[in-house]
């Protein structure tokens, strides 16, 4: 069966995102040039300010905590970095869609958002991985899909411009030729309410996202045990020499924090959203 791909977003939705976008940002791209991934290397010094976007619908590496602020393991990291430099820290909330043009116009200077390598490596420069990641497939539990093979006729949901997405475009492709339909929405905290609601049979999404909801909802899903595709995460950054000098400090900034603890404290903050830094963490 043709697979065909369906998105699922509202136009004002969009509209709204985008204003928001604007209303974060601080600035236009030519003011905070000065502060990109493409500056030169002594800019990278004391008071440089590292934007990170991330998706504010990703925990447990991003989201909005209970007092509204901006948190998540991934800020968490960035934050630690940026204070081992005596560097300003920013966290912007991007539309996910538009992680590539706000990266290459300088309104963020990385991409830090559990944001897997593989298969991206032509398109950015890369920090060394840090978190081993897994596409997983979430159905509920009393579904009766107990497998891949049975997802056939079935309508499967992710993320757009999400790896889970590019898994099953690429080397699941034969397996999604087998759903009924592929469905693409603009958050995973939107895919697995349309999951609860019954408007889809499955989720396929990061390992980490699989274990945040099934903690949160314990009786209700179930992940199937054969996963998509394994990966790692990495902190992504443009291609340009300043790219390439920011990968390396925060490289060595991510070195210091294994070193001290600090990571593995972080990562145990969040261990009640499924992050097991012994299972998880790979960075040495």
């Amino acid at each position: 069966m043709k697979k065909k791909i369906v998105t699922i977003a509202a136009a004002c939705a969009l509209a709204l995102g985008a204003f928001a976008l604007v209303g974060c940002s601080g600035g236009s791209a030519s003011s905070s040039a000065s502060s990109s991934a493409g500056a030169e290397a002594e800019d990278f010094g004391e008071g440089f300010k590292l934007t990170v976007g991330f998706d504010n619908s990703y925990p447990p590496y991003g989201f909005i905590g209970e007092q509204g602020e901006y948190t998540g393991l991934d800020l968490d990291l960035a934050a630690a970095v940026a204070e081992l430099n005596g560097w300003e820290f920013a966290a912007e909330p991007i539309d996910w869609d538009a992680k590539d043009a706000l990266l290459e116009q300088g309104t963020i200077n990385c991409i830090w958002n559990g944001f897997t390598m593989e298969g991206r490596e032509d398109s950015y420069t890369f920090s060394d991985p840090y978190m081993l990641n897994e596409q997983v497939i979430v159905v509920k539990a009393d579904s009766g899909i107990n497998s891949l093979e049975d997802l056939a006729g079935k309508v499967v949901i992710t993320q757009i411009d999400s790896a889970a997405l590019d898994v099953l475009e690429g080397d699941q492709a034969t397996l999604a030729d087998s759903f009924a339909r592929l469905d693409t929405i603009s958050d995973y905290n939107n895919a697995f309410m349309q999951l609860q609601a019954g408007n889809v049979d499955a989720v396929a999404c990061d390992l980490s996202i699989a274990a945040y909801q099934m903690a949160a909802n314990a009786d209700a899903y179930a992940q199937l045990d054969e996963a998509l595709s394994s990966e790692h995460y990495a902190v992504g950054f443009n291609k340009s020499e300043g790219g390439q000098k920011l990968a390396e400090i925060v490289n060595e900034s991510l070195a210091s924090l294994v070193s001290s603890g600090k990571a593995k404290e972080i990562c145990d903050k969040y261990a009640e959203y499924g992050v097991d830094y012994d299972a998880n963490w790979v960075l040495k």
